[in-house]
């Protein structure tokens, strides 16, 4: 792993939004944001084909593996596969709340049994040389206080876990939806900080309802970094801004055409080896939000992908209003 690297600013993992093509477009956006999978299951991974949730594109790094799941020799398994196929960080997803995800008994639930949580950082920790860290909630249902949250989260550091991100809302396990999980739960900035004053040795990173920088600034100050999903995923170009306000790198970045271009001889290459077109223009659909023109880019891309014989083409030709007037950052 790069000791370079930094977790000042994250992309969260999002199911069926960063996938391998949405992360390689992030990363000619921006060269430092630390970038996550989607949640990939211990059952995925060991009873179904690896290479379709680990392969992904060398410039992607920094980026971790996230993984559901709650048997410590599984988990192990998976971890040393994660490390095998170049990932930079093992990431326990203790956090989904939904009844899929219950049912198999992980994600959020798993705050009920810290110690258990803890023996699955310990197996992961004691076959890979990459770190293993934990996304969690605040906490669940009735489990929602201070008490039970630094003891979680004391119980399962003292197993070699370092760095927790934690989205500031607790998971209510019945009765909302994973949607309304992201939303309706008040969100608590004021008990992460918390955390990291009571626990200043971790490295504690911020998420929930980030949807700018600047927010994403100020409700991040004094702690070790932020963590955007949907503001992200649905409007790319935000991750413009962050190597200069987040990493003082100050080398300009290029604009969207020029990203899109690029992103161009990848999707070329994956469209050789047969990924459907759809899937490779998925990410580029907010590419020009809050632009004139964004409307037309998004729906010229929806209608002509799936036509019978659409390819890069497709991008091109909605690409060439934009270059008439070609935009910076």
């Amino acid at each position: 792993m790069n000791t370079a690297f930094s977790r000042r600013f994250c992309v969260a993992p999002m199911l069926d939004c960063t996938d391998r093509h949405a992360r390689h477009l992030m990363r000619l956006i921006s060269r430092h944001a630390w970038l996550y999978t989607e949640m990939v299951t211990t059952g995925a991974l060991l009873r179904g084909q690896p290479e379709r949730h680990l392969a992904h594109s060398v410039i992607q790094h920094p980026v971790a593996l996230q993984l559901g799941g709650s048997d410590p020799a599984a988990l192990a398994r998976c971890a040393r596969l994660g490390e095998d196929w170049g990932f930079d960080e093992i990431n326990l997803n203790v956090g989904c709340p939904s009844d899929r995800v219950q049912g198999g008994r992980f994600g959020a639930c798993l705050m009920a049994e810290p110690a258990l949580v803890a023996d699955c950082v310990a197996a992961m920790q004691a076959v890979v040389r990459i770190p293993v860290t934990v996304k969690t909630r605040l906490g669940i249902d009735d489990l929602d206080h201070d008490e039970h949250l630094h003891r979680f989260i004391g119980t399962v550091a003292a197993s070699g876990c370092r760095t927790f991100v934690l989205h500031a809302r607790k998971a209510w396990l019945q009765g909302l939806s994973p949607h309304e999980n992201r939303t309706v739960p008040p969100l608590q900035y004021a008990r992460v900080h918390g955390v990291k004053a009571a626990m200043p040795h971790l490295e504690i990173i911020l998420n929930g309802g980030l949807t700018d920088l600047d927010a994403a600034l100020a409700a991040g100050a004094g702690l070790d970094g932020v963590m955007l999903g949907r503001a992200v995923y649905d409007s790319p170009w935000l991750l413009a801004e962050v190597d200069t306000r987040f990493y003082g790198d100050d080398r300009t970045v290029v604009d969207r055409v020029a990203v899109i271009e690029a992103y161009g001889a990848y999707a070329r290459a994956e469209l050789a080896a047969g990924t459907p077109l759809n899937a490779l223009t998925r990410p580029l659909l907010g590419m020009f939000n809050g632009l004139p023109g964004a409307r037309a880019f998004r729906r010229h891309l929806s209608e002509q992908v799936c036509r019978p014989g659409a390819g890069w083409s497709v991008v091109a030709q909605a690409l060439d209003p934009w270059r008439a007037a070609p935009l910076s950052a």
